[in-house]
């Protein structure tokens, strides 16, 4: 587990700041191979209006290219490095494959340089090796978890989160995931051994507002704070707590409100859903 550092209140941006000591990474710059460009939206569409407020500015990345299919069953590959990513919480792990073929995954906790992994029926049940869902025993922790064979891993990747084989019944199997939903996941699907590293991300304390700036975090403007043209809770003639229930500028209730649209092909397969 990578440790806090924690500052003296110098300043008031220093008062409750923490960051990583970064000392599980061994080296700075990324496998140019597997980089490329990341272009910015800043929460806007073709058109270029504004979609998500409160994006935009931010340093500038590199995209690393991330194995979430893990085609290359039956060859063994060697950790050569571990990275800082920025685009997401997790690290993620430099591996050399035997034929040649150097790749990036989800670096998952408790994985070192010099470990060998492997994916496909013949990996042992071990951190890091990658199987499908019928070749992993029941109550094993999982991450990087697919929900159709060959799309690629979209479950638990983030920093720290696991989820957990609970049963297995005909074609599918009962996976709880970080939420608290049982989901159940065709047991041809790959998923990797473990827990995703950098467990004290969800404890980095940010300490200032300049540290939002760089991640693309715009500030955040009340509603109440504004005009009437701009927002249904603005104006009033001198201080007002709104007069209504919390909403969006467009009017859409903001809390308590769902507005999730019912999914035939994907509902029909939560067995318990992650809100009582």
């Amino acid at each position: 587990m990578v440790d806090i550092k924690k500052y003296k209140p110098t300043s008031a941006g220093r008062r409750f700041m923490t960051v990583s000591t970064f000392e599980d990474i061994t080296r700075s710059k990324p496998e140019k191979g597997l980089t490329k460009g990341k272009s910015k939206k800043a929460g806007r569409n073709n058109a270029g209006s504004i979609m998500v407020r409160r994006r935009g500015g931010g340093a500038k990345r590199k995209y690393r290219v991330i194995d979430f299919i893990r085609k290359k069953n039956g060859i063994p590959a060697k950790v050569a490095e571990i990275e800082y990513d920025p685009n997401r919480s997790a690290r993620i792990a430099l591996l050399n494959y035997y034929d040649g073929e150097k790749r990036y995954v989800i670096c998952p906790d408790n994985l070192k340089i010099g470990d060998t992994i492997l994916a496909g029926p013949d990996a042992e049940i071990r951190v890091g090796n990658t199987k499908a869902l019928k070749d992993i025993p029941e109550g094993t922790f999982i991450h990087n978890i697919e929900m159709k064979r060959g799309q690629g891993a979209v479950l638990a990747r983030s920093a720290g989160v696991s989820a957990q084989i609970l049963a297995k019944e005909g074609k599918y199997a009962h996976v709880k995931l970080p939420s608290g939903e049982v989901r159940l996941i065709g047991i041809h699907c790959f998923a990797t051994i473990g827990q995703v590293g950098n467990l004290n991300h969800a404890n980095i304390n940010l300490g200032k507002a300049g540290k939002s700036r760089w991640k693309g975090r715009r500030p955040k403007v009340r509603g109440v704070a504004m005009n009437p043209i701009d927002h249904p809770l603005g104006g009033g003639e001198g201080k007002t707590s709104g007069g209504r229930h919390p909403v969006s500028p467009s009017g859409v209730l903001a809390k308590g409100y769902r507005t999730r649209k019912k999914k035939k092909n994907s509902d029909r397969f939560i067995v318990k859903k992650r809100t009582k």
